[in-house]
């Protein structure tokens, strides 16, 4: 089964087939696998629980929150998630970097309640996880530390606000820490099967920032977002965009039990240090399941069927997730391969 084959692998127990999972916005494709329509009015959950379903997926990626309906909300910027999404003009609550530097996200935004985020939280886990007994429903969250940046500021002023001030920057970092921190307590208060710790911390080309300012800002505040978790021995899975390669060893060190990535961080360095030790989710790559011929999607999934092989907590994923220009016919053969290729 599916729910058995996922969660032996996130306790390292090496199931008899590659797991996997996927982030797929593609509605021509979901139609494809169940008949169903998803853009039908009523009909969206049934669809992706099917197409979940036909796909034998193991895990689904998903994250809550609390409503913080007095936080300020700045574009992140986004490609388009569908063919007929219009994107909306860029909009930024905050003009200049004094502005970032004097923000108090604890008076602004309010630092949630424990006891309801735990109630919402489980509420929410377990309702999803009765609705999808076949496959592993963790829990999680988006915003943590440095994507609480980017969807309160913008990159542009979060960037430039941080190196203008670092000490002040620091004040405003630690304000969005409290913000966090009651949801990582109260989800360690759950008996959750693992938790998601979302964070886009890189870009495609690596580190915003210096090293060592993530070292000294940001690492030691999931260490402490982390230890309530880790207490209650529920693993956590750190995902970012980008390529984060290079602080791979500093989030394992922080607590991390595996990790979810992207084609751009490298999966071959992350298999060799972490592969027996860590949960690995990822990293097949959309623009060749886009673009390439049934031979190059041959070859990716080769790549990541011959570095997951041997290695317990390995997870099939296609890590820059596939959208809705995928072509159907390439989505369908990724599947069939992963499958395939996918045997122990």
């Amino acid at each position: 089964m599916s729910y058995e084959r996922g969660i032996q692998a996130i306790r390292l127990q090496m199931p008899d087939t590659i797991p996997h999972t996927e982030y797929v916005s593609n509605p021509t494709l979901v139609k494809h696998v169940t008949g169903i329509d998803p853009s039908i009015p009523g009909r969206e959950g049934e669809a992706w629980k099917q197409f979940m379903i036909r796909l034998n997926y193991d895990l689904v990626w998903r994250t809550d929150s609390p409503p913080f309906e007095k936080a300020p909300h700045a574009w992140m910027g986004s490609a388009r998630y569908s063919e007929t999404q219009e994107l909306k003009p860029a909009t930024y609550p905050f003009a200049n970097e004094e502005e970032v530097l004097s923000f108090d996200p604890v008076a602004a935004i309010g630092v949630p309640d424990r006891q309801e985020t735990r109630q919402l939280f489980e509420r929410n886990w377990r309702a999803t996880q009765s609705d999808l007994p076949f496959l592993v429903v963790p829990s999680g969250y988006y915003n943590t530390v440095f994507t609480w940046c980017i969807v309160t500021f913008g990159w542009e002023l979060f960037m430039a606000a941080a190196m203008a001030d670092p000490k002040r920057f620091d004040r405003v970092l630690e304000g969005f820490y409290q913000l966090s921190k009651p949801i990582f307590e109260a989800a360690a208060e759950i008996p959750l099967p693992a938790f998601i710790c979302h964070d886009d911390i890189v870009w495609t080309a690596g580190a915003v920032f210096h090293p060592d300012w993530y070292r000294r800002f940001v690492f030691p505040r999931y260490k402490k977002l982390w230890a309530p978790l880790k207490e209650a021995g529920i693993p956590i899975l750190f995902c970012s965009d980008g390529n984060f390669t290079e602080f791979v060893p500093d989030i394992a060190d922080a607590g991390a039990n595996g990790f979810i990535f992207e084609p751009l961080t490298d999966l071959e360095m992350v298999a060799a240090r972490y592969g027996k030790t860590h949960v690995i989710i990822g990293n097949a790559d959309c623009r060749i399941l886009t673009y390439g011929s049934r031979g190059d999607i041959y070859a990716e999934v080769k790549r990541c069927a011959d570095i997951g092989r041997s290695l317990p907590g390995y997870f099939f994923a296609v890590g820059n997730h596939i959208p809705y220009n995928v072509p159907v016919e390439n989505a369908m053969y990724y599947f069939d391969l992963i499958v395939e290729l996918g045997k122990r």
